[in-house]
């Protein structure tokens, strides 16, 4: 079981950079392992780090000012390449929310299946949060998914934002796909008994 999703309160990372794709995410000579484990190690390998392996210190995961749990995103986020990889890596690093005013429809449905919520925004709330984060890096936004709200706490200001109920369900009971089933063997059961 993994762990459930209700209401999180934290400060962001902001990346404002538009038409971020898979391979940005998470660079395809990472992609041999079947195993997630460590991918988050490789989230945005080749913005962290130079051809040396060291920290690239402006790059915003390498710069102790920001921190927290939402990575808060430019316009089309997750394009390319529809690898659910690069869904690893962001959950893998400790995200569990990314904010941002498009989604490409592959990548938000993997950082689903991994646990991660996409949270699609407008784009005037998403420049407003991206500007309340660059005047104040300790900011907090809240994502409150039983009611489907975002919010700016240092404007106040929310919006509401989409979710399939059935992975709203599976997010907020930490359930994937097969322990939902599970969860429901008996009426599965029951239905085939009845059908046979």
């Amino acid at each position: 079981m993994k762990q459930k999703f209700n209401v999180i309160t934290s400060t962001c990372v902001p990346l404002p950079l538009e038409n971020v794709d898979t391979d940005q995410i998470i660079p395809a000579r990472f992609l041999k392992a079947t195993d997630k484990a460590g991918f988050g190690d490789n989230l945005f390998r080749d913005w962290r780090y130079d051809k040396d392996g060291n920290p690239i210190k402006d790059f915003v995961l390498n710069d102790p000012t920001y921190g927290g749990c939402i990575l808060v995103a430019g316009k089309n986020f997750g394009s390319g390449s529809s690898r659910e990889h690069a869904a690893w890596a962001i959950a893998g690093y400790g995200f569990r929310v990314v904010i941002s005013s498009f989604f490409a429809d592959i990548h938000k449905n993997n950082e689903l299946n991994n646990f991660v919520l996409p949270v699609v925004v407008s784009e005037p709330f998403l420049a407003e949060l991206f500007q309340s984060i660059k005047d104040n890096p300790k900011m907090q936004v809240e994502v409150d998914l039983p009611n489907q709200m975002v919010t700016n706490k240092t404007t106040g200001k929310s919006e509401h934002f989409e979710i399939n109920g059935y992975k709203k369900h599976c997010l907020m009971n930490g359930l994937d796909d097969i322990d939902y089933l599970l969860e429901n063997k008996d009426k599965i059961e029951a239905w085939e008994k009845q059908n046979m």
